[in-house]
């Protein structure tokens, strides 16, 4: 039996080693930050073999002979909670990593990284061919990186569990298909009443004029400006840690309300990780709960407060000055939430058929890993959903299979986890009112401390401390359940539509 200074001697050798790994994957953050934002087009070639590095040096670092013998004698050892969940986590990635070959992590950060210039050239051509090679690689680096993990079980669910390792791919179907079959005869309903909500705009608003609204925004909600920035990029992501949490956003010349959805969204997960407890940083207690619970905060925000008449009431005035419009609170409230069901493109659609564009993705994404689907029938198969789901068929393949950048950075079995986090930002703000009062009065008066508070308190200070359920009970109180949105969403859109 170990003594207690054994313990503490082997427990702070594993944290050091525990820090420089999650060091090295947050300086890969950086780079492809840059890669997306800064970096000058001909920089490729150089940022895929420096991100390779890094990739090889982090997953050395996971993998190393020492982390598991440390783990295996802290295994052995009287821990403290916190201490017990950072061995958790930290065995969980590790005995992912060591079945994975360290060419195979350097051939996928490879591929990755060349993969991003020639999708986004694919898209601006709209030559889904052009991509097609690509395409087909990535999906064969990740079915053997699954294989690599546990070649008995399925390869999709073991990719599901990296972005989500706790709900289970059995959660996620389920969720998906109660959205789907409750969602459609709303959506149906929606398209049937003869109500038209209101649109304020005309014209085209300068990139310029709308980078100050949104940035204004941000201040409004709370950024922490000493901490983080705002960019542009093709595709809208957040990036960082809880002293440097960065968000970008893109700009469409007829509709600003696109840049303030999409920006509120990418504040949801940076001020999710500014919230992480700093002095933890480096570790999986100062780390975020897995994509669930990041695009819970992002859809909370976006949702939950930049798509609420409370949030117009507040913000009005402001958007009025920087469009030149004169536009009511009920107006941009509702142009906010119009229902869009021959929406083309997943990051422009409403709140209600967005779940139907992930529902889509993931039945594509997970037919593929499975074998079940060839990656030159994407195109026609993409088409084909869209139609069943949404009645709009594409026009272009850059309106549809190439407009998202998921499958470029690897990031199969991602898609679930956004629906998954919309479900779970409802249940959120559902106790978030029964414990705070009146959130909507906060809202309306730009009194965003407390709800930043009792988010903190009982969902960012955790860090990775619970598993995903458990942190949903520590929250609300209860296990995590679709039931909170689904009621959300027909209270709010049957009264706007009157329906």
């Amino acid at each position: 039996m170990a003594t207690t200074n054994e313990v503490d001697s082997t427990y702070e050798q594993f944290l050091d080693h525990v820090k420089r790994l999650h060091y090295v994957g947050d300086a890969g953050g950086v780079l492809q930050w840059d890669q997306q934002v800064m970096m000058p087009e001909g920089g490729t070639p150089a940022r895929a073999k420096q991100s390779s590095a890094l990739s090889t040096l982090h997953h050395d670092l996971l993998t190393d002979d020492r982390l598991g013998e440390w783990l295996d004698d802290l295994d052995a050892a009287e821990l403290d909670a916190e201490q017990e969940a950072v061995v958790r986590e930290v065995r969980r990635d590790h005995e992912r990593a060591v079945r994975v070959p360290s060419d195979l992590v350097e051939r996928i950060s490879e591929a990755s990284s060349n993969a991003l210039p020639v999708w986004e050239e694919a898209k601006a051509e709209d030559d889904f061919d052009h991509y097609a090679d690509t395409l087909e690689e990535m999906v064969q680096l990740r079915r053997e990186y699954a294989e690599a993990i546990d070649p008995d079980r399925d390869p999709y669910e073991v990719l599901f569990e990296e972005y989500e390792p706790y709900l289970g791919i059995d959660t996620a179907e389920e969720v998906l298909t109660q959205l789907r079959d409750q969602l459609v005869p709303l959506i149906d309903d929606i398209d049937d009443s003869d109500v038209t909500l209101a649109d304020p705009f005309s014209g085209t608003y300068d990139d310029d004029v709308q980078h100050d609204l949104v940035e204004e925004a941000l201040s409004v909600l709370g950024y922490d400006w000493d901490h983080g920035r705002l960019d542009t990029a093709p595709h809208p992501f957040s990036t960082g840690t809880q002293f440097d949490a960065r968000v970008t956003t893109r700009f469409k010349p007829d509709d600003p309300m696109d840049a303030v959805g999409s920006t509120v969204h990418e504040f949801g997960h940076a001020t999710y990780t500014l919230g992480l407890p700093r002095e933890d940083y480096g570790t999986p207690l100062g780390d975020n709960r897995d994509l669930t619970v990041h695009e819970s905060q992002s859809r909370f925000w976006e949702n939950h407060v930049g798509r609420t008449r409370p949030f117009w009431d507040l913000f009005a005035d402001t958007a009025n000055e920087h469009l030149g419009t004169d536009a009511s609170p009920r107006e941009f409230y509702e142009a906010a939430n119009e229902v869009y069901e021959d929406n083309l493109i997943r990051v422009e659609a409403d709140e209600l058929t967005y779940h139907m564009h992930i529902v889509l993705r993931f039945e594509i994404e997970r037919d593929l890993i499975r074998g079940d689907l060839e990656v030159s029938e994407v195109p026609q198969v993409w088409n084909d959903k869209m139609e069943e789901y949404l009645g709009v068929r594409p026009d272009t393949d850059a309106e549809g299979c190439l407009q998202d950048i998921h499958w470029t950075n690897g990031a199969i079995g991602y898609f679930p986890t956004y629906s998954l986090g919309s479900v779970l930002a409802a249940q959120l703000d559902h106790h978030l009112r029964e414990d705070v009062g009146d959130v909507d009065s906060l809202v309306r008066e730009g009194d965003f401390d407390p709800i930043h508070d009792w988010l903190t308190e009982n969902v960012h200070r955790h860090g990775a401390r619970y598993e995903t359920d458990d942190l949903v009970k520590e929250a609300t109180g209860e296990s995590f359940t679709a039931d909170y949105f689904l009621d959300y969403a027909d209270e709010k859109y049957r009264d706007l539509y009157d329906c």
